[in-house]
Parts: C-alpha cells; structure tokens; sequence
C-alpha cells in the first residue's frame, strides 16, 4: 500500500496525481515508444540517443515502479531484457494519442513562436 507520503496521495488534483507517474522529461516518449510492443533496452537508446544511460535506466525503473511499464529479464547470454507496456501502461495510449494529434495540429504554430521568439532576444 502507497505512503501518504506518496506523490498520488499528497496530490491537489487528478492532473497532478497523474503527472507524478508520467511526468519527467523521457516518460511519454518511452510510453509512446513502447506502445507498438516490447523493446529492448538497446532499442530504447537507438531511438533516443540524447538520453543518458543513466537517465534512461531511471526513467524506466520508475515507470515499471508505478506499473507503466513490465521489464522481462531472459537467461540468455548474453542477457536480454525487453520492456514493454503493461495493461495499465496502456491505459495511457488514448493520453499518448491526444498529445500526438495536438503536437501534429499546433507543430508549425509552435515553431514559429518559436523562430519569432530567437529572432526578438
């Protein structure tokens, strides 16, 4: 059972109860790369190469943590652990989604803010 010292439980709301298990800066991008299926932990660092070894072990720890994500762990050698989704996990695709298309709808909108801004400074 959770502390009270846990963030779900010290939250002011269901946004910030959520964004305690999501936020942080790689967490939906991991989720978003896990939801086609599982992968493994050289895939996630082929696919996100700015991220730190250290950053992404974290990122995903925290996320098989709060039952996002399931580490499958082989005894094979060498070793091979696959990451994948779990159903909880996939409860956030309609989340991943929504973010998705309004990433795609407000993209150009966003990067000419964006030029507008480094050209004012």
């Amino acid at each position: 059972m959770p502390s009270r010292q846990d963030p779900v439980h010290q939250s002011r709301c269901d946004v910030e109860a959520t964004l305690s298990v999501i936020g942080g800066k790689w967490k939906l991008m991991l989720v978003w790369f896990l939801r086609d299926g599982p992968r493994r932990f050289s895939e996630c660092r082929r696919r996100f190469p700015e991220i730190s070894q250290k950053v992404l072990t974290q990122q995903l720890r925290e996320l098989e943590g709060d039952g996002v994500v399931h580490r499958e762990v082989y005894r094979e050698v060498p070793p091979r652990v696959d990451y994948s989704l779990t159903p909880f996990g996939r409860s956030l695709e309609p989340v991943v989604a929504a973010l998705d298309a309004w990433g795609r709808f407000h993209g150009e909108y966003l990067l000419q803010l964006r030029r507008d801004r480094a050209r004012a400074a």
